[in-house]
């Protein structure tokens, strides 16, 4: 079943075309790599999907389950199951993580028509999660990304994957700017939200990650279109050669 289906999309940004008639089907279960030179529009994809309110789309279609998502706002698509993992989290002062993610988890299950966690129930799951991550209990007090080092915001991206467990999770460069081993973690965190129901778009500018996440399908994304398909084997190929052999 395809969960993300998009066809065609041309978006512009102040007036300047940035993709040009891109077209991209995510089946349920799968993890779909997005790579390409800097420039070629990755983030402006993953931003589009997400509803950022400064990218116009001119043309093309996005729908998730069937539902068409260009006319919902940010919080409408997010009630229905997208996550987007930002290349650049923000910091939100006085708003502690534990408080964000409860009240994160209470929006999400009010607009399913669930019952919220109990407190005591979501402290426990919070904790577990952060503790898988590498993360202290005492990170969950501190507010959002709020003198957080990169590799910790990163992480803590993929503890709000963990807890909100979403229909479709863009992760845009969620590997940019980690360790090895902060790495290593944050991979483990996405292989163990993969699951038969859901789906992974990643974008990535480096074949690294995809050692540890190995994805179903690659896409090279150049001139705002895709411009090739694989498997594995093709990131391998773009580390060893670069973008230019594919204009050839």
């Amino acid at each position: 079943m395809t969960l993300l289906a998009v066809e065609n999309l041309h978006v512009e940004v102040d007036g300047k075309p940035i993709l040009n008639g891109l077209s991209l089907a995510v089946p349920a279960g799968q993890v779909h790599a997005v790579m390409g030179p800097n420039g070629s529009g990755k983030s402006t994809f993953a931003n589009v999907l997400a509803g950022r309110p400064d990218y116009t789309v001119t043309a093309g279609s996005v729908a998730m389950d069937g539902e068409q998502l260009l006319d919902l706002a940010p919080e409408e698509r997010a009630r229905k199951g997208l996550f987007l993992a930002f290349q650049y989290p923000v910091e939100i002062p006085g708003v502690s993580n534990m408080e964000f993610l409860k009240a994160a988890t209470d929006a999400q299950a009010k607009a399913a028509g669930q019952q919220a966690p109990s407190a005591v129930e979501f402290i426990g799951r919070a904790r577990q999660a952060a503790a898988d991550l590498r993360l202290s209990a005492d990170f969950l007090k501190r507010g959002v990304n709020e003198g957080f080092s990169g590799g910790e915001k990163k992480r803590n991206e993929i503890l709000q994957l963990l807890l909100l467990r979403p229909r479709l999770a863009i992760l845009d460069e969620t590997d940019s700017g980690l360790d090895i081993d902060a790495l290593k973690v944050v991979a483990a965190g996405i292989n163990a939200f993969r699951a038969a129901h859901n789906a992974v778009v990643l974008v990535t500018h480096y074949q690294r990650l995809l050692d540890h996440v190995v994805p179903d399908r690659i896409h090279v994304l150049a001139g705002g279109g895709i411009v090739r398909s694989g498997d594995k084997s093709l990131a391998h190929a773009l580390e060893a050669k670069g973008y230019g052999w594919l204009d050839s």
